[in-house]
């Protein structure tokens, strides 16, 4: 069984699936390997430094500063990226996921929704948190300014949105609470996978 793990910048859901794989479950981060898969040579790489020009990439590292400038700023930019990475992660999942083995695995995705990656999970957990937290928690691990952080999250859709399409929602606001909704939710999907796959 495969379970989707969103929620916008500063939410938290990395130290959801943090906790998930402690559990030895394995865990999928779309955004690492897009940012893999945007920085390897081939048609994508190609196809990022003809849409959005040279300065994508600093020699054969992504400037990932720049392409976030640029996309956050501008929807009709995110959308092409989106429509050129999208594929890409998808395939590169569908190869992980033949790999892996137990009752279930974890798709990490902030852009689950938006990028049609739902469509390739069975269950959907959503982690919420305050706006403010959400800011203050990705200024310290980014160490960039609060009104960027502001834009992204105005980028991404909003709580409610994401409430309302998820099958089940988490709250963040201390780690230490989080821990008994992941043990429940994993004794859930554990049922689910045997009964799925029986």
């Amino acid at each position: 069984m495969k379970i989707g793990i969103t929620g916008g910048i500063g939410s938290g859901k990395s130290t959801v699936c943090r906790l998930f794989a402690s559990k030895g479950i394995a865990v999928y981060d779309s955004d690492r390997a897009a940012k893999r898969l945007m920085g390897e040579p081939g048609p994508l790489h190609d196809a990022l430094v003809r849409r959005f020009g040279p300065r994508t990439f600093c020699g054969d590292a992504l400037d990932r500063h720049y392409l976030a400038d640029l996309v956050f700023s501008d929807p009709a930019a995110l959308t092409d990226l989106n429509a050129l990475v999208h594929p890409a992660v998808m395939s590169d999942f569908d190869v992980w996921c033949s790999r892996q083995q137990g009752d279930y695995i974890i798709l990490e995705s902030a852009v689950l929704f938006d990028s049609g990656l739902e469509a390739m999970v069975d269950r959907t957990v959503v982690v919420l948190a305050p706006m403010e937290l959400r800011v203050e928690r990705a200024c310290r691990r980014d160490g960039c300014d609060p009104e960027s952080v502001r834009r992204r999250i105005a980028a991404q859709l909003d709580d409610e949105t994401l409430s309302r399409r998820a099958d089940f929602s988490l709250v963040n606001l201390f780690e230490e609470d989080l821990q008994a909704a992941v043990d429940e939710l994993d004794r859930r999907f554990r049922g689910e996978g045997n009964t799925l796959w029986s």
